[in-house]
């Protein structure tokens, strides 16, 4: 009967070895994986039936069924008895014949593997190479039918074997089949060397005979070349802004305050992107065709403060630009010849539309831009088997082995220690639940602060709004006169409020989270942005309402856009010196404080909330200035370029890493998140409405002559319909599509239905990672349970 079931299982064997499953295929993977463990079972149970004929005295049956094993069971059942101690020795001879404890433990068997495989990959030739099929589908241990030979002859047949095939394999392949073989790096040299004939890739020969001139001039262009290109390589890298302080910071300090600073230089690219465009198409333009009329107001040197006098007539503001085409002769000559011969040779560069188009073009591409970071670090943050709270993970496989200069390895050991320390940390906030006592005071207090700081946010509302009525009275009433420096200083009053205000708030929203006592460092951190975010976003609709209200517009001030691009240049100005500010006090005084009077080396911690609602709250700033300054980005990307320099600056001098190690995962997402919602389409509704609704200034500007800036779009696509009846389609285009409100609202449910299928389909992905995992550990404990109950089952 045994010897049937034996042939009958060999000739099973024989004929699935000869049909040589595809490691591709799915099904022939499974079916592969089920014979072994059929091989393994059927062996196990034959040993066991040799072994108790072989024992003959009961009380030595366990040490003859130990010792009468093969070698590798034996060592394996040691090692079962050293891991699993009072297991009986049936179940530990079970264990080691397990595929996690056979497959992979020879050498031989790894060569002979991969021999089997180059013969198969050369009759497959038509195959695509193995680098280019996904990891899933690429062929493992499990399913080659692996025989386990120590024999050192066969070993060295199979090693000269598998050289053989090597070198008949090309360059490309040859490397990339010695990277996936499962041996030590000695072997893998020895492999390579053995089959490419030198020592190294590139390196000279192992041949007696000299090389010739030819082959030594080729061997060096070579070397030569492959030193340029790492050089290069090394270049571009290096190219990468602020590459090495990002690692320094996250090494020191983690991945929470790393976010600040990866966030802005996010900011950096978004305001260099919109310079870029209005310098290209409309700054450009009109210096290269300035107006006739020169500026004669003499520069006092409160300029670069108040953004006035001076810099009311240049390219800075919106007044300076012209309302005609800049290239046609037609607008300053009354020849109709003339003029008529230039419009044949010459494109006419039409003013006002390039304007209002680079300003909606380049907030269209950041709107795009902004959806497609946020979906991109929303995907980052809960992508799938994201194992980022493993902390095995982090112990084993956190250290990059190419790294070798001291300064660098430094500061990766400096962040796998800061990062096991916000694993930790988490953990720990999770295993220590409040009982509910304890949760309604925290809930008592928390409602309390929340009263205070939206009470503080109504008051410093209306204490803005009656000061910056009082001050366009005052500023109204002095008109009449020229400007002096009594007025241009009395034009910082009201952005020396407003700083003031967003300096000094936060400190008193940190007393209340020092109130509350939240546990979270991460809760601690949405709160207090949430809080600050109201506070910003409430004065900023606030100025908006002033600026566009008609006390405003429809007052004696002859151009008010440049008034209003210049209030938001002296808001953007005041910001960041009230930022130095802060940078000064608030952690070097406070640094050398705690030093010198409490003797201690305590260091204030960096305020990640504070400083990113300042980041978002310039940001905004710029945003909404665009259209009244048009080189209010370029002031934009000085302050971001001096702030990263000056934040870090004070940041490894004067802070210390913080007090409770947290995790950022997700707060780039929260962040590119405010700055997409509140902050960009808050600038956007604002300048919408401005372009559809309010009526552009009569003496100055581009569309001085019009009842709404949107007219211009209307009157050159009516002058382009006249010139050129064929383009009767872009009319049709502009009248049901452009100013049809109906297809706004189609596209802007399509967006939101969108988005919201996203939301869904990224709910789903997690709980199939919460569904995945939760099976991975049924798995696990049914191998605990079945190994307790074949141990039991054994035992009697």
């Amino acid at each position: 009967m045994e010897t049937s079931g034996c042939l009958i299982l060999e000739m099973k064997t024989n004929d699935k070895k000869s049909q040589a499953p595809s490691p591709y295929d799915e099904g022939a993977v499974h079916d592969s994986f089920h014979q072994l463990i059929q091989e393994q079972s059927w062996l196990a149970e034959r040993e066991m039936v040799e072994m108790e004929e072989m024992t003959n005295v009961a009380s030595r049956g366990r040490e003859n069924l130990a010792y009468t094993a093969s070698p590798a069971r034996r060592s394996d059942a040691w090692e079962a008895t050293e891991e699993h101690p009072g297991f009986s020795s049936a179940t530990l001879r079970i264990l080691a014949s397990m595929p996690s404890r056979t497959i992979g433990r020879s050498r031989g068997a790894v060569l002979s593997q991969y021999y089997n495989r180059t013969a198969r990959l050369r009759r497959r030739s038509a195959r695509a190479p193995l680098q280019e099929v996904s990891r899933s589908a690429r062929p493992s241990l499990r399913q080659l039918g692996i025989e386990l030979d120590s024999s050192h002859e066969e070993e060295n047949t199979k090693r000269s074997l598998l050289v053989k095939e090597l070198q008949s394999l090309p360059a490309n392949q040859r490397v990339n089949m010695l990277q996936n073989m499962p041996l030590s790096l000695a072997e893998k040299r020895s492999l390579r060397q053995d089959s490419s004939g030198h020592s190294g890739t590139l390196r000279k020969p192992k041949t007696t005979a000299p090389l010739s001139h030819c082959s030594r001039l080729k061997y060096y262009i070579i070397i030569g070349f492959r030193n340029l290109w790492y050089s290069l390589l090394s270049f571009l890298h290096a190219l990468q802004p602020w590459h090495y302080s990002l690692k320094q910071i996250s090494g020191r300090f983690g991945s929470s305050i790393l976010s600040y600073f990866v966030f802005l230089k996010t900011l950096l690219m978004f305001n260099l992107f919109i310079f870029l465009i209005l310098l290209v198409f409309v700054v450009a333009m009109q210096a290269a065709y300035p107006p006739a009329t020169p500026n004669n107001i003499t520069f006092t040197g409160l300029e670069p403060l108040t953004g006035a006098g001076y810099f009311s007539h240049t390219l800075m503001y919106y007044g300076y630009y012209s309302n005609f085409t800049l290239n046609d002769p037609c607008a300053s000559s009354s020849n109709t010849q003339r003029c008529q011969q230039s419009r044949d040779v010459r494109l006419p560069y039409n003013m006002p539309l390039a304007y209002v188009f680079a300003i909606g073009v380049s907030f269209i591409v950041t709107c795009i831009l902004l959806v497609y970071s946020m979906s991109r670090s929303f995907g980052e943050s809960y992508r799938v088997g994201s194992a980022s709270g493993d902390l095995a993970i982090k112990v084993f496989c956190s250290w990059d082995y190419k790294v070798i200069q001291a300064r660098s390895v430094r500061i990766q050991s400096e962040n796998i220690c800061t990062q096991l320390k916000e694993c930790l940390a988490e953990q720990q906030s999770k295993s220590h639940p409040l009982n509910l006592c304890k949760r309604l005071q925290k809930l008592i207090v928390l409602l309390l602060a929340w009263m205070i700081s939206l009470g503080t946010v109504m008051g410093c509302v209306i204490a803005i709004y009656y000061f910056s009525e009082y001050i366009h009275q005052v500023h109204h009433d002095r008109l009449a006169r020229s400007i002096q420096t009594g007025n241009e200083a009395l034009l910082l009053a009201l952005p020396l409020l407003v700083s003031l205000i967003n300096l000094l708030m936060p400190y008193m929203y940190n007393l209340l989270a020092a109130w509350e006592k939240q546990e979270s460092p991460v809760l601690e951190v949405y709160i207090a942005i949430c809080r600050n975010l109201i506070l910003k976003m409430v004065v900023l609709g606030l100025l908006c309402y002033h600026w566009l209200s008609r006390k405003v517009t429809s007052s004696k001030i002859k151009c008010w856009e440049t008034f209003v691009g210049q209030e938001l240049y002296r808001l953007v100005v005041m910001d960041f010196i009230f930022t130095l500010l802060d940078t000064f006090f608030g952690e070097l005084i406070w640094r050398i404080i705690l030093e010198k009077k409490k003797q201690s080396k305590q260091r204030p911690e960096f305020d990640i909330a504070r400083n990113v609602l300042e980041l978002i709250y310039g940001q905004t700033l710029t945003w909404l200035g665009v259209f009244f300054a048009p080189l209010l980005p370029a002031v934009q990307i000085l302050k971001l370029l001096l702030l990263f320099y000056i934040k870090k600056t004070s940041l490894m001098r004067n802070c210390q890493s913080p007090s409770k190690p947290w995790r950022a995962s997700h707060m780039s997402t929260i962040f590119i998140s405010l700055l997409c919602f509140p902050s960009f389409l808050g600038a956007s509704v604002f300048l919408s409405y401005t372009i559809w609704s309010v009526r552009p200034s009569k003496i100055c500007g581009p569309f001085q002559s019009l009842a709404t800036i949107y007219d211009s779009a209307k009157l050159w696509v009516t002058q382009l319909e006249k010139s050129n009846p064929n383009l009767t389609w872009f009319t049709w285009i502009h009248q049901h599509m452009i100013q049809n409100t109906f297809f706004l609202f189609v596209i802007s449910g399509i967006l939101l239905a969108v988005i919201y299928l996203n939301i869904q389909v990224v709910k789903g992905q997690r709980r199939i990672i919460s569904l995945l995992k939760e099976q991975i550990a049924n798995e696990g404990e049914d191998k605990t349970f079945l190994i307790q109950k074949l141990h039991a089952v054994y035992g009697k």
